[in-house]
């Protein structure tokens, strides 16, 4: 995760804590304490809007208790890599019964994604569904109206990208710069108190990878044909 575009990495770094607090700030009921693009003590566990986003599944935000031992550091309640957050799962749902349901749909990572990887402008698009068969022309592109300097601008960005599917290694780096975004912490650094963002970049591409069974493989494929629906067919 550190090794080649450390700079990159940086500039999105630095672009998404003032993004990802901009996009935050225009939930309804808006969050409080306020989030400042530009200082993120007020974020992360402390805040019942950030938290909730990185607070590992395994864990009920909503329990006032429980809440208060995830930030008390209690023992029994870890913040580590090794459980997955709530961002990365549609509408935050978790499912315990189908851990694998939603995962990696979440809205935020979605838009965080289009946001680096094809340009500001798409990642203000409001339907990040999977696109339905009306919604698909017969040439298998999404039937949505644009200006030509909005189609000319992602298509540029996708071609200096040389983008033509989305890869798990680009999922989970975004899920870690999302992650980053949302903590409390000021400067990068891969230990994040007990979270290791590059714990959290392996695991993520373990799974998307190395899936286990056959069954587990599918549910990958289906996955990833989702994300270039999302993403790439929109292009």
């Amino acid at each position: 995760l550190n090794k080649g575009a450390d700079g990159a990495r940086a500039d999105d770094t630095t672009r998404l804590k003032v993004t990802v607090a901009s996009w935050l700030m225009q939930l309804t009921p808006s969050p409080s304490p306020v989030i400042h693009g530009q200082d993120k003590l007020g974020r992360g566990l402390n805040n019942d809007a950030t938290g909730r986003l990185i607070c590992p599944v395994d864990y009920d935000w909503n329990d006032l208790v429980v809440r208060q031992h995830i930030r008390d550091y209690h023992p029994d309640y870890r913040v580590t890599a090794y459980s997955w957050p709530a961002f990365l799962y549609k509408d935050e749902q978790y499912d315990p019964q189908n851990p694998t349901d939603g995962l990696f749909k979440g809205k935020l990572l979605l838009k965080t994604f289009k946001y680096i990887f094809t340009s500001p402008t798409s990642a203000e698009t409001e339907d990040q569904e999977e696109l339905s068969p009306d919604n698909i022309s017969t040439q298998g592109h999404p039937k949505q109206r644009r200006t030509s300097g909005e189609r000319r601008t992602r298509c540029n960005v996708a071609a200096l990208l040389n983008m033509k599917s989305v890869q798990p290694r680009s999922i989970a780096y975004t899920a870690v710069q999302l992650r980053f975004a949302l903590s409390s912490t000021g400067s990068w650094r891969v230990i994040d108190d007990e979270f290791n963002n590059q714990e959290f970049y392996d695991n993520i591409v373990d799974f998307l990878e190395l899936p286990m069974t056959p069954d587990a493989s599918k549910e990958v494929d289906d996955l990833l044909l989702w994300w270039n629906r999302c993403v790439i067919m929109r292009l």
